[in-house]
């Protein structure tokens, strides 16, 4: 929703904020934050709040460390967790040099600059994600153990399924923070749950991602549990996904997606590094329906690429292959300028793979390009990529790539 200025002010202080909490991420998606007075919120408006960048991930060293937060006013939500009296509120922030130009490693100025580009070319993203995680239990010290929460399996119901109630309370927070969830259900593996959203523009569908993994973290904790997002929390496991839903729409109403697509698989090797991000993110690749090979499909979940069943508005492309520890600005924005080159250039989808990939014979995966197996090689990939040093700045591919 926007908000103008005044009405931000003319919020606070009729609602009992006391606290403004001006939220960012480090390069790899992980949500910062410094809390302001709302006597310091003309500041704020007017010049930027100044923070240390020094001690942030990929932000720069003691040289050069002062970076300016601006809040984006569209983004005001109230933490309902917090107390009533005396409420804190959020809103996230694009991060600025002194002299007020935008700091090169601000993803969701990244992300706000493809989604720019993408418009000019007349086309409209709009993202969707499907989140998994684990609930753990924690030992009598409070320090989180590897006991899933519970033994249920697939949507499965109460009281097998314990994590119902959990996912209950994080759905109607974030309801209170005009966030609508679209369903949520527990997943395949003990203690795994999946709470997905509707389509959204691409900068507030990341918003939601960066979000949905803080809420589920102070959930869970109130609730005497650990929300795990790593991709593989346990071995013999399904491991944890955030299947990422692509739509795409074109002011001409020309026929985009398959070019699209195209953009997206022949740019797969390169973005990975950035959608899946640790050496545990290689051990959930090609087997329990986590993508080994390059390819794309109607609705067989073997795929990287998958064409789910559905009609009109809910027609997609859902990506299998990332993790929630990715940075959602850096993945939507790369997705938005792989399907752009696809699109531009008029690239070809390849014939669908409509076979389980999974238990295929060699003589047929042969014919398949491969995702890298380990960081190592998806590190290489983006490393040496004229596409990836198109799209991101050097800064940040030498965080990932090192």
């Amino acid at each position: 929703m926007k908000y103008s200025k005044d009405e931000i002010r003319q919020y606070i202080a009729e609602e009992d904020v006391k606290f403004i909490r001006m939220a960012f991420c480090d390069i790899y998606g992980g949500q910062k934050n410094i809390s302001i007075m709302p006597q310091e919120l003309d500041r704020a408006f007017e010049y930027g709040i100044a923070i240390d960048a020094s001690a942030i991930a990929g932000f720069g060293d003691e040289v050069h460390s002062d970076l300016f937060l601006h809040p984006d006013t569209s983004t005001l939500a109230v933490l309902p967790w917090r107390p009533e009296h005396g409420r804190v509120v959020r809103m996230f922030c694009s991060v600025t040099h002194p002299d007020g130009t935008a700091f090169e490693a601000d993803t969701r100025t990244i992300l706000r600059r493809a989604v720019e580009d993408a418009e000019k070319e007349g086309i409209s993203f709009g993202f969707g994600s499907e989140m998994e995680f684990y609930l753990f239990e924690r030992d009598e010290t409070g320090a989180p153990t590897k006991i899933p929460y519970d033994t249920a399996g697939y949507m499965d119901i109460a009281p097998e399924d314990k994590g119902e109630n959990v996912r209950r309370e994080i759905c109607l927070t974030l309801e209170q923070m005009g966030i609508n969830p679209e369903s949520s259900h527990h997943e395949e593996g003990p203690g795994q749950n999946e709470i997905d959203f509707r389509y959204s523009d691409p900068l507030t569908a990341a918003d939601h991602a960066v979000t949905f993994r803080a809420v589920v973290n102070t959930i869970a904790a109130r609730n005497g549990l650990y929300a795990d997002f790593s991709p593989k929390p346990l071995k013999d496991q399904p491991g944890n996904g955030m299947h990422i839903n692509i739509s795409a729409a074109s002011k001409e109403k020309r026929e985009i997606m398959p070019s699209l697509i195209a953009g997206i698989l022949s740019h797969a090797s390169d973005i990975t590094v950035f959608l899946n991000t640790t050496e545990a993110s290689y051990q959930r690749f090609g087997s329990q329906k986590a993508p080994r090979y390059i390819s794309w499909s109607s609705e067989n979940r073997s795929q990287l690429i998958r064409i789910p069943a559905a009609m009109g508005e809910y027609k997609r492309a859902e990506l299998r292959s990332p993790d929630p520890l990715c940075n959602p600005y850096i993945a939507f924005a790369l997705l938005i300028r792989a399907g752009l080159d696809g699109i531009k250039t008029n690239a070809v989808l390849p014939p669908a793979a409509d076979i389980n990939l999974y238990t295929a014979a060699a003589k047929v995966t042969a014919g398949y390009r491969v995702l890298p197996q380990t960081l190592a090689e998806a590190k290489a990939s983006a490393a040496g990529s004229e596409f990836i040093a198109k799209c991101l700045p050097q800064s940040i591919i030498r965080q990932y790539t090192r």
